[in-house]
Parts: C-alpha cells; structure tokens; sequence
C-alpha cells in the first residue's frame, strides 16, 4: 500500500463513529516500566503520549527509543537540510517528553530515516540491550512500537524489531497505529485486537501541548513549495481524542522473572586461575590499540583524581597513572590486583583496592572516572546503580570513559551495546566523544552542555 501524507485522509468524525459502534476493553497500564519504540521523531508523541503520561503520573519509568532522526521528512525542502532537520527533530522530542514525562530517559539511535529496513537486525539487538537495562521485573515492563501494519516501512521495521525483542525476552508488548488513521477505513483495524487507554483532562491537555513541539511536522517550514506540513491539522484530529490505541499482536507471554544476575566473583577467579592474562592485555595487538584510543580520547591531557573501574592486571592503570596526579584502581579479584601490584610497583600516586562494585563504592569525588570493559559484567540493577554512583562521584568538570566490546557474549547479562546506551539516556551526562567501530565502542561523557577540546583548552 502507498499513500501520501498530502491525501485529505479519513475524517476523524468516520473514527469517531466507528469506535462509538464497539465496545473496546481499556488496556492495563499499570506497569513499572515503559519502553517506548519511535521510528522517527514524534511518534512516540502522536502515539502514546498520553501513555508516557499516565505511567510517569505512577510513578514509573518511561524509556524512549527513537531510532532515526527524521532528517529526511522534507526531501525537496528549499529551506532545511537533512542536518538542519536532524537537529530540529530531536530538540522538539526533548521538549516534547518535558511536556508529558520530564524525568524520561530518551536515546537517539541515529539511524537512516527511510533506512532501517537495512539495519534491521542491528536495531533489535540495541532495542534489546536497552530493554536488558530497565532494571524491572519483566512482568512490570511493557513495550510499545509503531504498529507493523501502518504501511510506512519504517514503521514496519521498528514494530517487527520490538515485537521480536518483547518474544524474546518474555516481555509484554503492544503497538500503536500512526497513518492507519489518515489511509484507513473503519473495515482496516484489528478491532478484536485493540485496547484504549483513556486520557484524563490533564493528561490530554498535556499531550495537546506536546504534540505542538512538533512544528517542524505540524506546521509550513516556510512557503516554499516542499515546506508543507506532514502533519496536517486533519491529521492532528486523531490524535487528541480522549484515548489513546494499542494493539495486541500476540498473546502476553509467560515472563521469566529470573533475570540473569550479575557475573558472579568465582567466574573471574576461575579465569585467573586458569590463565594470568585471560583477555590477552599484554599480548594482543588489539587491546593495545584500543588502550591507545581511549588515551588520545581523553579530553584533558592530566586530571587531578582519577578512579578506574575493574582495573585487572594493570595494563592500561599503568598507562592512565602517566595523566592523573592521583589513580585509584579497582577491582575484586585478588589474583589480578596481585598481578597490578607487581606492574605498578610502588607508584606514589596509585592506590590499588579490592572492592565488590557497585555496592563498595569509593568515597569522594573524581574528575576522571574509567569504564572500560566492566559495565556487562553487572545486571541491569546493579548497571544502574553503578551509573548512579558513577554520576554521583564525577566532578562538576570531570569526564567519565566507557569502553565495551560490542560483539555478543552469552554470559554477558547485559551487551556492550546496553550499557551505552544507559549511560546516553541519563539527563546528567552528554557525550564530548564517541569513537565507533564494529568490535568496540568507546564513548567519553561530561555533565551537559558538552564542552569539545576546542572549549576545553581556549581555542573557541
């Protein structure tokens, strides 16, 4: 099916009478956790804004996920860029989930708009990490995509995506049409299949406001031609009723409740029993590379109180104690701080402690925190409480460093992937720098607004 979003589309006052004729059941949203799955930048608003509210209003946590940026929304603009658009797009997502859920994480995978039946396999598996991260029951967590019926391809991808992460994972799941209102007639709806949540006045008047943080979709870019509304005021009709729409595709599944836990202590003593250098640090071409990455990626060339997390044998502690007037190295496997202590020998400005992270966490502040190869080793509770503590200690200029393996482990609980992207969706950090590759991915964060090495060192 095609359409154009030009089309006058199906009166809403069609809609209306087609829902008055049935008797639809209200969905549950009492929920711990909502994940919410946009293929591009507003709909998640249009969708299930009124959701977000209602379950932030519980007290719950709202996760978005928003998978491209949009920038290709208006190909024939005079006027807008892809880039300048890109930009556009996700300041109004963030002044959009301000309206209806302030405390929202929200993170902006950055895919191609119009492209994601090409990375398709790659979305699940960041949507999954992500899932992975909440840190919730999985009878407390629903998952909510565009609907893959809406005949929009992205929108298909981005369903089929989330649909095959909530299977996996035993999580609930439903989904939300967008253009099945402006293409549709009332003979199209799953109408067995479908859910309302109602919207209370205040909800309602908070998704209203929401919605009109989308202008650059809601409104003419300019008068050119090419700088028309994709949202038009028709459209909009659909979306402030007094409910919002899920649809339920498969049967909820029987959760596990057993999430996997984090990697226990005797693992890695059973790996240093086995071999002193179990990662190849000191061999490897490939960690020595990687070392000299994160060290040319560090944004300040010294730091006066520095804190690795899971130091290991010492390899890169070594190498970070040349940058920091003072180094703490962590860790709670005996035999590799034993190793660490004959590397670093008797280092003035090295301490090296055994401590089970994240409960025995280190006292004070640091303008250096390093995260390198540790942050899936800990489940999604103890993931987030690690960032917390993370954000608590980090200075008010200081930069937190992680760096994870990308490629899948089984015994992993959480993916590389994953604990990105839960560093990326807290409020109180920013990226400064982020180095990608397919076998790993670094990433150094401050406390927002960002601040480059050209502003860091006087250069702007």
């Amino acid at each position: 099916m095609s359409f154009s979003h030009l089309d006058p589309g199906t009166d809403e006052e069609r809609w209306q009478a087609a829902f008055d004729a049935r008797r639809l059941p209200s969905a549950d949203t009492d929920v711990d956790a909502l994940v919410v799955v946009a293929a591009h930048p507003d709909d998640e608003t249009l969708g299930v804004a009124g959701l977000m509210h209602t379950v932030a209003g519980r007290g719950g946590r709202v996760i978005v996920v928003v998978a491209t940026d949009g920038e290709n929304s208006h190909p024939g603009s005079p006027t807008h860029t892809p880039d300048d658009l890109r930009s556009v797009r996700r300041g109004e997502v963030r002044q959009a989930l301000d309206t209806v859920c302030p405390a929202a994480s929200v993170a902006f995978l950055g895919h191609t708009d119009g492209g994601l039946d090409a990375v398709q396999t790659r979305l699940t598996g960041e949507i999954e990490a992500l899932v992975r991260t909440v840190g919730t029951p999985r009878s407390r967590t629903l998952v909510v995509s565009p609907w893959t019926g809406d005949a929009h391809r992205d929108h298909r991808i981005a369903g089929e995506a989330a649909r095959a992460v909530a299977r996996h994972l035993g999580v609930r799941y439903r989904a939300y049409p967008i253009w099945l209102w402006h293409w549709g007639t009332a003979d199209d709806p799953p109408w067995g299949h479908i859910e309302l949540v109602p919207l209370s006045a205040e909800t309602r008047r908070a998704k209203v406001d929401a919605l009109a943080a989308h202008r650059s979709q809601t409104a003419a870019l300019s008068g050119a031609p090419g700088d028309e509304p994709i949202v038009s005021g028709r459209m909009l009709q659909h979306f402030t009723r007094g409910f919002e729409t899920l649809i339920r595709v498969d049967d909820d599944p029987v959760p596990d409740e057993a999430w996997h836990g984090s990697t226990p202590e005797e693992h890695f003593d059973d790996l240093y029993a086995r071999r002193p250098d179990p990662w190849g640090f000191e061999t490897r071409w490939y960690e020595e590379r990687k070392r000299a990455v994160l060290l040319a990626s560090l944004p300040r060339a010294r730091y006066a109180r520095g804190v690795e997390l899971g130091c290991s044998t010492g390899v890169l502690t070594a190498q970070l104690a040349e940058r920091c007037d003072a180094l703490l190295g962590i860790d709670f496997a005996e035999a590799a701080l034993e190793t660490a202590r004959e590397r670093l020998g008797e280092r003035a400005n090295v301490e090296l402690r055994r401590a089970t992270l994240p409960v025995e966490w280190p006292e004070g502040t640091f303008d250096l925190i390093v995260m390198s190869e540790v942050g899936y080793f800990w489940d999604a509770p103890d993931l987030e409480r690690a960032i917390a503590r993370a954000i608590g200690s980090l200075g008010p200029d200081g930069h937190l460093v992680a760096c994870h393996w990308r490629h899948a482990v089984d015994t992993n609980p959480v993916s590389g992937d994953g604990v990105h992207i839960a560093l990326r969706t807290q409020r109180d950090l920013a990226v400064v720098v982020r180095h990608e590759e397919d076998d790993f991915l670094l990433e150094v964060f401050g406390r927002p607004p960002a601040r480059s090495v050209a502003h860091e060192t006087g250069m702007l």
